[in-house]
């Protein structure tokens, strides 16, 4: 048997500085920090973080008056700042640039006079953190091409669209393209949102499928662009498996198997791609693995200016 490891694959430059920000504020301020939500869908992460003095909620009223609180990498609503404000809170904010960028969008639009629709998952923590930049239903959600072509009468002349960055490539270009149908003039970026990491990982998937039998995505059950991964796989006929790391392997998924393909998420450590990998060649002697490798990535994104030089 062999194994492909697509590349890129793991962690994004989103998540690298959302996780050296929670690290570097517990060295700067010491434990424990607070932060709201998860601060990336993984729970490795999250645990590995628990241990270093992160203590995790779900919304701000849980945090000490005068605490540091930290906002994940998703973003929040614009509430959720004013919130921390009136509570005396020390924030440090690890929203991924990209995300912040499509907020920029929001505002601009909105300044503009554009009613906006938002392509995305209903209940997702950055699909909150977006609507929740303007007042409640200034924002439609959009999640499916039927919703866009659904839509009641809009000035097309003065409509503009903003995707949630974790979306597959397929869904995003069918959405927008029944918006475009549904709405010729409206306004937005032609492949939406859609942020690199998330366009990388599909497009690595995609051409390494060619190679293997079954396809494994490390990531966890609440990790969109994770999930993503895994339906792509199966759309590309390729019997695919979401897991955790290798305690949820199954011997059985492998018989009759020449070639595994494995991916993660952008938001999973490389240690469990490894571990992955390791489970396989004990269980299955003589097995190689060898990196598919389609493009390097290179992104980096600074710190907050509050851990400069940690």
């Amino acid at each position: 048997m062999k194994i492909y490891l697509a590349s890129p694959r793991g962690f994004c430059a989103g998540v690298q500085r959302a996780i050296s920000i929670v690290e570097k504020a517990i060295e700067k301020f010491g434990a424990p920090v607070y932060v709201r939500h998860e601060i990336v869908h993984n729970q490795a992460v999250v645990s590995r973080l628990k241990d270093k003095g992160a203590v995790f909620v779900k919304e701000l009223d849980a945090v000490p008056s005068g605490a540091v609180a930290i906002f994940s990498a998703h973003g929040v609503p614009t509430a959720v700042h004013k919130d921390a404000e009136d509570r005396a809170l020390m924030t440090v904010d690890a929203t991924c640039p990209l995300v912040k960028k499509v907020h920029s969008s929001v505002q601009r639009h909105h300044k503009n006079k554009r009613r906006i629709l938002l392509i995305g998952h209903r209940g997702h923590p950055e699909v909150i953190g977006t609507m929740g930049q303007l007042d409640a239903d200034e924002i439609i959600l959009v999640e499916t091409p039927e919703d866009a072509l659904s839509l009641p009468d809009l000035d097309d002349e003065e409509l503009a669209y903003i995707t949630q960055t974790t979306l597959s490539i397929g869904e995003t270009r069918d959405i927008i393209e029944a918006l475009k149908k549904r709405f010729p003039h409206i306004k937005g970026p032609e492949k939406g949102d859609l942020c690199y990491a998330t366009t990388n990982r599909q497009s690595a998937v995609t051409q390494m499928a060619e190679k293997v039998d079954v396809l494994l995505v490390i990531g966890s059950k609440n990790s969109s662009n994770s999930n993503r991964l895994r339906e792509l796989g199966e759309q590309l006929g390729k019997t695919s498996y979401l897991i955790d790391g290798p305690q949820d392997l199954r011997r059985e998924w492998f018989e009759g198997v020449e070639n595994v393909g494995v991916s993660s998420g952008a938001s999973a450590p490389e240690d469990l791609v490894q571990d992955v990998v390791h489970w396989i060649q004990r269980e299955f002697p003589g097995t190689e693995a060898e990196d598919y490798v389609i493009l390097e990535e290179n992104v980096r994104f600074s710190l907050p200016e509050v851990l400069a030089g940690v």
